[in-house]
């Protein structure tokens, strides 16, 4: 095998599999028909693209660079910058305004400057900017990318044309899982893709991620697997989970039921929670248990998110249960 095809067989598959052309993405038909016509129009805008991780932000914009420049030229027309790069004021003061103040003799066109997750860039860094982008519009385009619409300052998301990334559905998903299942020859189940479709919320690196990391940890990529792989607990042991909190005798016992599941497979209460909220919408119960029992729930999650102690707010999640029956026994 030749260095390069090695590098290749190396390589992360999300970036193996990263599309290189327009045609090649997997969604968003009208953001993409839409830059399509600017570029073909040669009237492309600055622009910003907003979402959730893994939406194709990142992917649209530089298969756009690749349809605007050959090869030849990409590197001398197109600046990228993430956020593992410092993007302080000395930055866009620096090597951003550089790039922008200067033509390139060969190319007739525009250069493009990609910030990407632009939302970690400092309010004065973003100040500095706008003035940039105003000033070097004739030589320059900005393609700013984020997560958070609005850690990006009003006067900088005027000066570009937004378009928002939405999470992907599985529909549009599943054809590209097929074909690098298919590509990279990777023994799956029907209810592995399930799993890892219903894992990644809408994240299409994710899917890529989790399938090589279970590939390569199991010999066949299935349902239970697949949680495995990512630590997140399987349904049998979530079913297992509610039918103690449900019928235990004591406090005790459902407590050290959910301790000694999360102790033993590394879990964390919040995936827990999550998955619970699942089977419980699935239940009959009173509408006012229902509803005591899903706000005592969420009341754990936002305290876990704030960090809180896990062994309390299992305590917790333990005792809205014990509430909920007594709740359901009264009303019988």
């Amino acid at each position: 095998m030749s260095e390069s095809n090695g590098a290749v067989a190396r390589m992360p598959w999300v970036e193996k599999y990263r599309p290189n052309c327009l045609d090649d993405l997997i969604s968003h038909e009208e953001i993409i028909s839409t830059i399509n016509r600017f570029i073909n129009q040669k009237q492309l805008p600055h622009l910003l693209f907003y979402g959730p991780p893994g939406t194709g932000k990142t992917s649209t914009i530089l298969a756009c660079a690749r349809q605007l420049y050959s090869p030849a030229h990409f590197k001398s027309m197109v600046l990228e910058l993430n956020a593992s790069d410092d993007r302080g004021i000395g930055i866009v003061r620096g090597q951003i305004l550089n790039f922008a103040s200067t033509r390139t003799i060969f190319c007739g066109t525009f250069k493009l400057i990609i910030l990407d997750e632009a939302d970690a860039m400092t309010n004065d860094a973003q100040n500095a900017l706008r003035r940039i982008i105003e000033k070097y519009t004739e030589n320059v385009r900005f393609c700013v990318i984020c997560n958070y619409l609005s850690k990006i300052i009003p006067a900088l998301q005027s000066r570009c044309t937004r378009f928002r990334f939405a999470p992907l559905s599985p529909e549009q998903m599943l054809p590209r899982l097929n074909k690098v299942i298919q590509e990279e020859n990777v023994n799956v189940t029907d209810d592995g893709k399930n799993a890892l479709l219903t894992l990644a919320k809408g994240d299409m690196r994710k899917v890529l991620n989790v399938l090589q990391s279970t590939s390569m940890a199991f010999d066949i990529v299935n349902e239970d697997n697949v949680y495995m792989c990512v630590g997140y607990p399987l349904r049998s042991e979530i079913e297992h989970m509610l039918q103690t909190l449900l019928s235990a005798a004591t406090f005790d016992s459902a407590f050290d039921t959910i301790e000694e599941a999360k102790s033993k497979r590394g879990l964390a209460l919040e995936d827990i929670v999550t998955e619970l909220h699942l089977f419980i919408m699935r239940l009959e119960l009173p509408m006012s248990v229902m509803n005591k029992l899903i706000v005592k729930m969420a009341q754990v999650e936002e305290r876990l998110t704030k960090g809180c102690t896990e062994t309390a707010q299992t305590a917790a999640l333990v005792s809205a249960f014990f509430i909920s029956r007594d709740m359901v026994s009264l009303e019988s």
